[in-house]
């Protein structure tokens, strides 16, 4: 039998029942209510398990920069592919999502700064009618968010702060998480879905190979000139890749002028650019990505991320188990950290529910090296592509420069080997 949403949270909207429960035991902890925590709520939803979902916010209606001000775009956002919008189809939350906004973009163009390399994507090529959308996180987060308290087989544990870990055992003994409060949960398996400074990895003793890229990432939505055309932009240069993603006012507006930017480079130059006064910023902007889109009329509030490489060396342990940033952390070269998040999440759900059919139980290391063995190579591949644009790209002797240009034009003038590329990124071929 499903169990009631049960809510620990005292400014929680929702109906609850009770302020506080000092004891809770379920199948399934989830640690984490980010986009892939929340995700992973979801999907388990369908499956005879009592699950709760664990977070140091509390829970409830979520803010989201709705309108249409310079100011009001969220800095973070995630380049969402046909595959996790196929997922987000599946659990009823897309038009939710689209509702409020999401730029689809029909077209990337990448190019070097030090030659005439250059390749083009098309959705168009491949009978699609977009490559991806471009969605504020915080937007996805509200659409996951808002349907949490109608999913029957789930407790919101909101507003906690953990503690404690003690793992399970062979013997069927229940991992049990204690939290600041006191409040104890026990479950079957722990799923770490919070992020990349994973606390619960940490004390379930996970190791993970880890290196700092030397790079920093800037962040920020701009205003621009030109209208980007539902075009995404990337220019690689020997300090660092910049993105320009198409932004949308919302599905009625055809204002086709804002993008959110992320641009990744050493990080004495980020520091010297975070340092300039937006009209110095936005000149620099503006002549980075080549006058592209004409001038750089307004830059929101920057933002500097230093970034690093982490990659669990396994991805569970007992009945710990991990998915997302907190089993890996990429590059943000191509977007691709939260896909891979969904991708994991989805196929954990699927090992657990044929393991559950099987006759398994949910911590069995059969259901758990499953998913390991179908996400680490997959992710692996992903994050040694990303470092290896990174450091090709990086690199300016001339025979590296011209081989890389011959490189981007030759698979420019080459449809099937081209289109093949977009249909994997999109997570459209296994």
């Amino acid at each position: 039998m499903k169990a009631l949403v049960l809510v620990i949270s005292s400014g929680f909207a929702y109906n609850s029942i009770m302020k506080s429960i000092p004891q809770i035991d379920v199948d399934i902890a989830i640690v984490g209510a980010g986009l892939v925590g929340a995700t992973f709520a979801h999907l388990l939803a369908p499956l005879p398990l009592n699950v709760a979902l664990i977070d140091q916010r509390e829970f409830g209606p979520l803010k989201a920069p709705f309108d249409s001000s310079e100011l009001e775009f969220d800095p973070r956002v995630s380049a969402l592919t046909e595959a996790s919008k196929l997922l987000f189809q599946k659990l009823g939350v897309w038009e939710a999502i689209t509702d409020k906004r999401a730029s689809p973009y029909h077209e990337m163009e990448v190019w070097d700064a030090d030659g005439t390399g250059a390749i083009d994507f098309s959705a168009r090529e491949i009978g699609s009618s977009e490559l991806g959308h471009i969605v504020e996180n915080s937007l996805i987060l509200s659409a996951l968010h808002d349907s949490l308290a109608s999913i029957e087989n789930l407790e919101l544990v909101g507003g906690v702060a953990i503690e404690q870990l003690i793992l399970g055992n062979d013997n069927g003994d229940k991992a049990r998480i204690t939290t600041e409060s006191g409040t104890v949960i026990s479950a079957s398996l722990v799923v770490a879905a919070d992020g990349g400074n994973s606390f619960i990895r940490k004390l379930a003793n996970i190791d993970t190979k880890e290196w700092d890229y030397e790079h920093t990432a800037i962040v920020t939505t701009v205003k621009t000139q030109l209208p980007h055309g539902a075009k995404a932009l990337q220019r690689f240069m020997s300090s660092g890749p910049l993105a320009f993603l198409p932004l949308s006012l919302g599905q009625n507006s055809a204002d086709q002028h804002y993008c959110s930017i992320v641009w990744s480079c050493l990080p004495e130059l980020a520091e010297s650019l975070m340092a300039l006064p937006g009209a110095d910023f936005n000149e620099s902007l503006e002549q980075a990505i080549e006058s592209r889109l004409g001038k750089i009329e307004f830059s929101a509030k920057r933002f500097a991320v230093p970034l690093r490489q982490r990659h669990g060396k396994k991805y569970y342990q007992n009945n710990v188990v991990l998915v997302g940033d907190a089993a890996h952390t990429i590059h943000p070269l191509a977007g691709q950290g939260v896909n891979l998040g969904l991708l994991d999440v989805a196929a954990l759900a699927e090992e657990l529910r044929q393991g559950l059919k099987n006759g398994r139980s949910v911590f069995d290391p059969v259901v758990l090296g499953r998913y390991e063995r179908k996400r680490r190579g997959h992710n692996l591949t992903t994050m040694w592509a990303m470092e290896g644009f990174k450091r090709l790209f990086a690199e300016e002797t001339l025979p590296v420069r011209w081989l890389r240009n011959v490189g981007l034009k030759s698979v420019n003038s080459l449809p099937l080997l081209k289109n093949q590329i977009v249909r994997k990124a999109m997570g459209l071929d296994s």
